[in-house]
């Protein structure tokens, strides 16, 4: 039986803070109806532009706990559950199932650069212990270990596979996932360096995962939106050329420093980053307040100037 597909726009969601450090609940709701009020199809909390690598396992699961219920109608609400070895990976997500949560997205651990052969039966092993909804995010520039679309192939196999996140520069990997053909919706990453927006979408993607939906969900919406004819192409590039400036800024600092600073200066509450990161400012901050200007987001969303 083939399973329901995320379609659209899957936002990697920021983690706002408090003055004092600690995690700011009531902006998470917000944000996430902010999110549903724009088109937003699903949420990613915890990814890596929700700063996950600096929370504490306890504001991990305070996370998990408190924001699924801030539910906002059919939009999807998914945890990145990724630890540093299989049985903690494992753990967070039987308590993101336990907890309400619609699904989980995993990548390897970071830092120990595992082989692919070891990561494969990662993946796998956290599929067989829970029956919550999964995806993989492929992403080699944070975690160093790469996975080839044949693994990801035999990967997909797995009921409990939905998603998958691509984020390399191999547009032919992206290619061949598709015309495998598997059971899962096939999603890349929004940065406009990677270069994989178009021919994931061209190709018969099912959306993106991105960031830059922070800023603008309702444009994001639009780009993600799968294609049908040529209707939805030429819609596609008008959309994805008007936003350029912006997706090229929210990938002008390491993730999530552009997108956070941003979005605390016009006026979506945000927070400060986590140490040892630290807040654009002058030039490079003003530079993207006259993007969010220019594009009229000010004037659709009512940020502040």
């Amino acid at each position: 039986m083939s399973k329901p597909k995320i379609e659209g726009s899957f936002v990697a969601l920021i983690t706002p803070f408090n003055e004092d450090g600690s995690v700011d609940f009531g902006a998470f709701e917000t944000l996430l109806q902010f999110q549903a009020e724009n088109g937003t199809s699903a949420v990613l909390i915890m990814g890596s532009t929700g700063e996950v690598s600096m929370l504490s396992a306890e504001e991990r699961k305070a996370i998990i706990h408190r924001t699924a219920k801030f539910r906002q109608g059919d939009m999807k609400i998914f945890f990145g559950c990724t630890g540093n070895n299989t049985d903690t990976t494992i753990d967070y997500v039987r308590y993101a199932q336990d907890n309400g949560a619609d699904g989980a997205i995993i990548a390897a651990p970071a830092y120990i650069c595992a082989p692919e052969s070891d990561i494969e039966s990662y993946f796998l092993e956290v599929a067989d212990a829970t029956d919550l909804p999964l995806g993989i995010y492929n992403n080699p520039p944070r975690v160093k270990s790469d996975l080839h679309w044949t693994s990801l192939l035999r990967i997909f196999k797995h009921p409990n596979y939905v998603v998958h996140k691509e984020s390399t520069t191999r547009v032919g990997q992206v290619a061949q996932v598709l015309a495998g053909n598997p059971d899962v919706s096939v999603m890349c990453c929004d940065s406009p360096n990677l270069g994989l927006v178009v021919p994931t979408m061209s190709l018969g993607g099912h959306g993106t995962a991105n960031m830059t939906g922070n800023l603008a969900p309702a444009k994001l919406a639009e780009i993600s939106r799968p294609w049908k004819n040529g209707d939805d192409a030429a819609r596609f590039r008008a959309a994805y050329q008007h936003l350029l400036p912006l997706l090229h800024y929210t990938y002008s600092a390491i993730n999530p420093v552009a997108v956070k600073s941003l979005m605390k200066a016009i006026g979506l509450p945000a927070g400060n980053l986590r140490r040892p990161l630290r807040d654009l400012q002058g030039d490079a901050l003003q530079n993207g307040i006259r993007i969010v200007n220019e594009l009229g987001l000010s004037k659709k969303y009512g940020f502040k100037g």
